[in-house]
């Protein structure tokens, strides 16, 4: 059943011109869009959540510690707050 669902697939490319290929079904991206974004935006935009979900996790409630994890979690949110025009934690709901 799976197997009838249509797939995307996109590139990632970083600065160092490493590469790797993520496919995921088409019609979730479609879900998961807000407004008139394409597919890139919406997957971009995930990524970004994701990563500063993970960050957030990690520091708040995994017991990560060391100043390099806090600087690269606040670097993320702040990442985040210029791409969606609001903190994680309005974004989300999940304030400390």
């Amino acid at each position: 059943m799976s197997d009838d669902v249509d797939t995307i697939t996109f590139s990632i490319e970083s600065e160092d011109d490493v590469a790797d290929e993520v496919t995921v079904p088409a019609g979730l991206v479609d879900l998961l869009a807000e407004g008139d974004q394409n597919e890139a935006e919406t997957v971009a935009d995930i990524v970004l959540l994701s990563f500063a979900s993970r960050a957030h996790h990690l520091v708040h409630h995994d017991q990560g510690e060391g100043e390099d994890l806090e600087a690269q979690e606040e670097r993320v949110m702040d990442l985040f707050e210029e791409r969606f025009g609001v903190t994680f934690g309005e974004a989300t709901g999940h304030q400390h």
